[in-house]
């Protein structure tokens, strides 16, 4: 069957290269297992990869061309997601070290899916997300097949597959500290200050960047 998709292997290991690389989706899921431990990550990790797929929607149809085009546009996404970076930042630096930092999320379903809408804003609210798709994705769609939307909802399914089985492998890694972590609340208080400060950074880096 014809996907039109040229050079897959090499998309394969550009891909993983461009996910393994330090960023903030990176950050975000060490952080979660760390201090929350293996299930904040799971459910951080698929709510991540549901923002791939939006993103990668968005690019097929057409409309991050709209927000490539757009300076107002990619102004507004920009300023959202360094705003939400910024917040997540002052939370952790705010965030006690005790074990009842979630006393108002006291229900786990409450915790999973606060855990997975975080992961979906912190890369849903990221413009460069979907410049990257634009420019990335179209070097392995043949000539032929570039104005049809399957191929480049495809590579979007296996960059997210990708990610999954990186940001997994990472959870339980990190998740491997985690009991030892929030056994400690000192530890886990200056680890939350830490990853603040650099949830900031972050925040501050977008909020400055250009396309």
């Amino acid at each position: 069957m014809n996907t039109g998709i040229v050079h897959f292997e090499a998309f394969i290991i550009t891909a993983f290269l461009f996910i393994a690389s330090p960023g903030i989706d990176t950050m975000f899921i060490i952080n979660k297992s760390l201090t929350q431990g293996k299930i904040a990550g799971v459910f951080s990790t698929f709510g991540i990869n549901v923002g791939v797929f939006i993103h990668t929607f968005f690019a097929a149809v057409g409309l991050s061309w709209v927000l490539a085009q757009s300076a107002m546009a990619f102004m507004i996404v920009k300023y959202l997601g360094a705003a939400y970076l910024i917040y997540l930042g002052i939370k952790s630096i705010l965030a006690k070290g005790s074990e009842d930092d979630n006393v108002a999320l006291s229900n786990v379903e409450m915790k999973r899916r606060k855990h997975f809408t975080s992961g979906i804003m912190t890369t849903l609210f990221n413009p460069k997300v979907a410049l990257f798709f634009l420019s990335f994705f179209p070097q392995f769609i043949a000539p032929s097949a570039v104005e049809d939307k399957m191929p480049f909802l495809l590579l979007g399914v296996v960059y997210a597959g990708i990610a999954i089985l990186w940001f997994l492998l990472l959870t339980f890694l990190a998740s491997t500290f985690s009991s030892k972590i929030q056994g400690n609340s000192t530890v886990k208080k200056w680890m939350n200050k830490g990853a603040g400060v650099v949830f900031i950074l972050m925040g501050l880096k977008v909020a400055f960047s250009k396309k």
